[in-house]
């Protein structure tokens, strides 16, 4: 599901610029040129992003912020503060005010997106990347499948998520109390032999005849996934 973005700036070029770039990202795009407007869409349906310009008509940026971080609904809200205020003071006020982020024009457009999609994995980590993809490994984390080569690999739930993570951090070696911690959370019965278990039914489920062992063993260190000779 592709994440919406509200463009709150009352220059028509910027507007028609951002919604173009962010379209092309992936983004829905809705856009507003008033402080009083842009509330309202808000709470009509609150984006998963706010571009806010600091000088609006009726109602300035700060003070959309200020509301905006008020509302129990909209108190997270990720916000990138627009503004041509390049001083400490203003940069300082807009943070402190409640925006996550401060861009001052004129900007990169290419480097606001890459904030923007930073901000927004911080927010809202279930909108990540859906797929992940490791050599001939592809996990699809809508449809909780995974494949290799193509053929659809059998996984319990334990091994799905110690997959998912390994081939979100391929090549890092994880120690057995650091997958337990991140893989099985807070339960507590569960103990560290239980990765060795893990790690040997997943090798046995992801490797058919033939294929190179994607899970390398760190003597004293742990497991990585790894595609090294």
């Amino acid at each position: 599901m592709k994440l919406e973005v509200l463009i709150v700036e009352d220059e028509p070029a910027l507007v028609e610029i951002l919604t173009y770039n962010f379209e092309k990202a992936g983004f829905v795009v809705r856009a507003s040129g008033d402080g009083e407007e842009a509330l309202e869409r808000v709470r009509e349906k609150a984006p998963d992003l706010v571009l806010l310009d600091w000088m609006l008509p009726r109602v300035s940026g700060i003070e959309i912020c200020r509301r905006l971080r008020r509302g129990s609904a909209t108190a997270r809200l990720p916000i990138i503060m627009l503004t041509a205020r390049a001083e400490e003071a203003d940069r300082l006020r807009g943070l402190e005010t409640g925006a996550d982020d401060y861009v001052v024009k004129p900007f990169s457009v290419g480097e606001l997106i890459a904030r923007a999609k930073a901000l927004l994995r911080r927010a809202h980590p279930q909108h990540d990347e859906q797929r992940l993809a490791f050599a001939d490994l592809s996990l699809d984390l809508a449809s909780q499948r995974a494949t290799r080569a193509g053929r659809n690999l059998s996984l319990n739930p334990n091994e799905f998520r110690l997959l998912r993570h390994f081939m979100a951090h391929p090549r890092r070696v994880f120690s057995r109390e650091q997958l337990l911690d991140h893989v099985w959370g807070d339960a507590a019965e569960v103990e560290p032999r239980t990765v060795d278990v893990a790690v040997r039914r997943l090798r046995k489920a992801i490797n058919g005849p033939g294929e190179a062992d994607l899970i390398r063993t760190v003597r004293s260190s742990g497991y990585a996934l790894d595609d090294a000779d």
